[in-house]
């Protein structure tokens, strides 16, 4: 069993967010192996021996397997807290931490993908755990009142995975985050060393 952190990734994936924050890591080393989805390189009896869903970002380290890009956020903050990018538990931040990262996965994501893909309403807006995409932007918006990030003053894990599915909704025209509450906070989370050396700015 080795320790090495294993990163299979495709830059036109999720597998930029855990790029990233393997990035903001510090140092600790990991291996890329890239998979050209064009080729269907992530759907071979090799890799869905790895991930039977053929999907990205996936990581092995340690002989362990972790899927689900925000899993995957969670693991390495936790796995490696030197980096300073989760508070710990027993920190009263550490809740509303894991809010935010898991209301990122469970509601916006979802009713982002609903408004970019111009799905229908359904009848009882209820029925969906994250209501409308309005109200996760409402949410989100209350969220990044306080700023500068979401846990104020200190930037964290949950800022690489929230902040990334705000950037991606705002290149691509996502209704409300034009605003400059959104904009000013892309803008500070953008300028990151590690930002820019994976996304190539």
């Amino acid at each position: 069993m080795s320790d090495e952190i294993v990163f299979y990734h495709n830059p036109r994936s999720r597998a930029q967010m855990v790029h990233w924050m393997l990035e903001e890591l510090g140092g600790v080393p990991y291996r890329t192996v890239i998979l050209d989805m064009e080729k269907q390189e992530h759907k071979t009896p090799e890799f869905l021996a790895i991930n039977p869903m053929g999907k990205l970002p996936t990581l092995v380290h340690d002989g362990v397997v972790i899927t689900e890009t925000a899993a995957i956020i969670t693991y390495l903050a936790d796995t490696f807290p030197q980096a300073g990018l989760a508070p710990l538990p027993g920190d009263p931040r550490r809740g509303t931490y894991l809010r935010w990262l898991f209301f990122g996965a469970g509601c916006f994501e979802p009713a982002l993908l609903d408004a970019m893909f111009k799905r229908p309403p359904v009848e009882r807006k209820g029925a969906l755990g994250y209501g409308s995409y309005e109200d996760t932007i409402g949410a989100l918006k209350k969220m990044l009142v306080p700023g500068p990030y979401i846990l104020g003053d200190q930037f964290s894990a949950v800022d690489i995975y929230v902040g990334s599915e705000l950037s991606w909704g705002a290149k691509f025209g996502a209704p409300g985050l034009d605003e400059p509450i959104f904009k000013d906070y892309l803008a500070r989370i953008t300028s990151r060393l590690a930002y820019k050396t994976t996304s190539g700015t």
